[in-house]
């Protein structure tokens, strides 16, 4: 199995940028479908953003469309995600998670085997 830790949350200011690293350790992360989800105070965790396991085929949720973006690299065994103009509304725990089962990334967080510990993104206005 895999395990993931992520970094680099923090606290910006609105319009601000931040880049999310998550590291894995355990086996390659090719061998996964990667993906984003974040959780706010009283909210559901909700999917962001994936990325299928070899290719740059991307998805993302339409709240961070064109504000975000999913990158990996196989040799450092890391997947980023990068945030640009970043709005109070983006605060949230971030989470890294890892399908080994599908091919075609899933939107449902249930969907995801392995998941880091998350990390905190505060955006303030």
């Amino acid at each position: 199995q895999v395990q993931l830790v992520e970094s680099g949350g923090g606290l910006v200011q609105a319009g601000d940028s931040l880049r999310l690293s998550c590291a894995a350790s355990g086996r390659p992360l090719s061998s996964y479908v990667m993906g984003w989800f974040r959780q706010a105070p009283g909210k559901e965790r909700e999917f962001v953003t994936a990325i299928r396991r070899i290719s740059t085929l991307t998805y993302y949720a339409d709240s961070v469309k064109g504000r975000f973006t999913i990158s990996r690299d196989n040799a450092k065994n890391t997947v980023y995600l990068q945030m640009n103009s970043l709005k109070p509304e983006d605060t949230a725990v971030y989470y890294c998670a890892a399908d080994e089962s599908n091919y075609t990334p899933s939107r449902d967080y249930y969907e995801y085997d392995y998941w880091g510990q998350g990390t905190q993104v505060t955006v303030s206005s």
